[in-house]
């Protein structure tokens, strides 16, 4: 879609109804104008409910009907994930949707009172007006397999950030109780698990053998053959300890909730690579993305989770407006600013470029002369 402002303009006719609608979590607001601003209903509430989602259907037909609109066009203020819902309802009864810019209804509140009251009723107005205006943007509501990747690869992140939390809470807790135990390890690996499982405190230790320690570590799921070097030194180790010696016994209660957790995560996140792998190499996308060297699939899934399909741009600078990486500078008169990269757009898919870019620098040599040549 060629979403230009003259094309956004155009959007607005004489015989276009503009709803302007403030949202909330269970109660928003609607406004009805015309393509001049001129209110045609004043704002009133709108439920968080299919009563309340009908009754806005049967207000916008009845005002259609009323004014002699023929055409009608909803704006939101998105505020959360509230505005999901409003959203796939006025998508099923062919209703357009757009979205305008939390920040530009703030800064354009005062325009017509000289008042910096905010109210979800005023909000509404000044949505509705912005949005004849032609400032706004158009959203892209995710269907079927481009859903299903957004969700699983959210999910992922917020895995990926408890299991570094927990895995901080364990480094935390050996530094209190076992502060010699990363000499010994250096990640959090199966053995590592395990020792922390049946001999967290190095008294755990005392008077037992290499052999005798393995033996017990055996009875962890999916542990088959210990290092027996790794032990023997943390044995070693763990006879001159400084680990606080105090309160033993909800620490050990402590870090076999923490082990457990890991553990879980660990399963968790495994488990939904597998369900994302299967699911995201259905789209044909993921058959062009893997013929590049350096990508690999944790990174296709999470990019194409981020812009879905190619089929929905026609232009590289659609997918560089969206990840933020547009220009921007501040000059005045002779003065000449630096330019920097906006950020106004997805955080996350800046982030998997970035990510993405590391390995294709380093086996991808067309990616590699690239980058040679734009920073020398």
């Amino acid at each position: 879609m060629n979403c230009t402002q003259n094309y956004k303009i155009d959007q607005v006719t004489e015989q276009t109804l503009v709803v302007g609608i403030d949202i909330a979590k269970r109660t928003h607001y609607a406004c009805f104008v015309d393509d001049r601003g001129r209110v045609l209903r004043k704002s009133f509430p709108i439920f968080q409910s299919k009563e309340g989602f009908q009754q806005l259907y049967k207000a916008i037909q009845e005002a259609m009907q009323a004014f002699g609109k023929s055409e009608v066009i909803v704006a939101v203020e998105p505020t959360g994930h509230y505005w999901l819902n409003l959203a796939y309802f006025l998508e099923e009864h062919g209703i357009p949707l757009v979205m305008v810019n939390p920040a530009h209804v703030c800064r354009s509140k005062e325009l017509d009172d000289n008042l910096p009251t905010k109210h979800d009723a005023k909000d509404a107005l000044v949505i509705a007006r912005l949005a004849k205006d032609g400032r706004f943007l158009v959203p892209r509501l995710l269907h079927e397999i481009e859903a299903d990747l957004r969700v699983g690869s959210t999910l992922k992140e917020k895995l990926r950030k408890e299991q570094t939390a927990v895995k901080n809470a364990i480094v935390r807790w050996t530094d209190r109780y076992f502060p010699e135990f990363w000499t010994v390890f250096r990640d959090l690996g199966k053995t590592a698990l395990s020792v922390l499982e049946w001999t967290p405190f190095p008294a755990d230790m005392a008077g037992r053998t290499a052999e005798e320690l393995i033996e017990v570590y055996r009875q962890s799921e999916g542990m088959k053959c210990p290092q027996k070097a790794k032990i023997q030194a943390l044995i070693n180790t763990a006879k001159d300890s400084i680990g606080v010696t105090e309160g033993t016994a909800m620490a050990r209660f402590e870090i076999a909730a923490l082990v457990r957790r890991y553990r879980q995560l660990e399963a968790e996140i495994a488990a939904l690579d597998a369900e994302l792998k299967a699911l995201v190499q259905t789209t044909m996308e993921y058959q062009w993305l893997k013929t590049v060297d350096g990508l690999g699939d944790a990174t296709i899934i999470d990019l194409l989770a981020e812009i879905g399909s190619f089929a929905h741009y026609r232009d590289p600078r659609q997918l560089v407006k969206l990840a933020g990486l547009t220009l921007k500078e501040n000059s005045s008169g002779q003065r000449k600013g630096q330019k920097h990269i906006s950020k106004r757009g997805r955080k996350r898919l800046r982030s998997v470029l970035f990510r993405a870019m590391i390995p294709l620098i380093r086996h991808n040599e067309a990616f590699r002369e690239l980058h040679e040549y734009y920073t020398t």
